[in-house]
């Protein structure tokens, strides 16, 4: 079978395909003949630090959709021919990927295989954010940077359902502006002086929730922002710097709270909750209370374009790889 694999880390142009063995699943696994394959930052991460894989050679990719084409001992609620969608961790970027069982959810009627292939990382980790661990209350301020890529998509939608009083959005360029306006944020804030902007749209009150998946200076600007009892969380540090640390010289004075949140994380440590969590959260793509666009498709062999789409920082939405391209 073909798949992307990565034989040395480095740029984009280490993302070559190649002729591998088709995997078969253990006990408690499923193989996943791949219609599609979504393509995220923390692939980046992947590709060039072999972060959450293996040394090389590997296949990256954490998300896919398809069709089941075998399961392992022991497996469950899956059957062949069965449209799923599936977190995969590793191993996406390929015609047949072997998964978790317990990370292979069904696809929702009225959901296609091309949108289902975005919605594994983007939705579960969208809802946690605004619910599980964000504990949003209706009338409340969120504010939301990297609001343009797939989470910052559809947390604006969730937060706005859930009774947000006001969403703002933070973005890295002006022409990703209209685009984010229509997902429903009220106010977007552009560039280096988002803080400020941010300060004046609040009249200085600030915000109650904070949602960062961009870590170092960002993050410290942004708890500066949140409103007495305000929550802060960081599901992210794509800026490199490092990792941020908050003391109770910071926090007690607001009584401000900050979490963390992972969904690779929770799909090593807490399966369950994860699977309850996406139960709660797919449906979202389904009953139409978020919808997330996908703006580049390209074939699984232009996984390298695709990677440098993202770095490029102009993508909205999602991109996705079409693998066997079933809708």
């Amino acid at each position: 079978m073909r798949a992307i694999v990565v034989e040395e880390l480095g740029g984009p142009e280490v993302l070559r395909v190649r002729e591998v063995a088709e995997p078969e699943p253990g006990p408690g696994e499923v193989a996943v003949q791949v219609a599609w394959a979504g393509v995220n930052f923390v692939e980046i991460k992947m590709r060039g630090s072999g972060y959450l894989a293996s040394a090389p050679p590997f296949t990256p990719g954490l998300e896919v959709s398809g069709t089941v084409k075998a399961v392992g001992a022991g497996v469950t609620g899956l059957a062949v021919g069965q449209r799923v969608t599936a977190l995969t961790l590793v191993g996406g970027y390929a015609e047949t990927a072997v998964v978790s069982a317990a990370l292979t959810f069904p696809v929702p009627e009225g959901v296609g295989l091309r949108l289902a292939a975005t919605l594994p990382t983007v939705l579960p980790t969208a809802h946690a954010l605004v619910h599980e661990v964000g504990r949003l209350r209706a009338g409340e301020a969120v504010l939301v940077q990297s609001a343009a890529g797939g989470v910052g998509t559809v947390v604006g939608q969730i937060a706005k359902r859930a009774g947000a009083g006001a969403v703002y959005a933070v973005v890295s360029r002006p022409d990703k502006v209209d685009y984010v306006r229509r997902q429903g944020y009220d106010e977007v804030f552009v560039g280096d002086g988002w803080a400020d902007q941010a300060r004046k749209a609040t009249a200085g009150r600030g915000v109650d929730l904070l949602l960062d998946p961009v870590g170092g200076r960002t993050w410290h600007q942004g708890l500066e922002l949140l409103s007495p009892f305000g929550r802060a969380v960081s599901f992210g540090n794509a800026s490199g710097e490092q990792p941020w640390t908050s003391g109770f010289d910071t926090l007690a004075p607001g009584g401000y709270g900050v979490y963390g949140f992972s969904l690779y994380g929770l799909a090593e440590t807490a399966p369950d909750a994860l699977r309850r969590l996406a139960d709660r959260a797919l449906w979202l793509a389904a009953d139409g209370t978020v919808e997330l666009p996908i703006s580049h498709e390209l074939p699984l062999h232009e996984a390298a374009q695709a990677h440098r789409l993202i770095e490029s920082r102009t993508t909205t939405g999602k991109l996705v790889l079409r693998v066997g391209g079933q809708r």
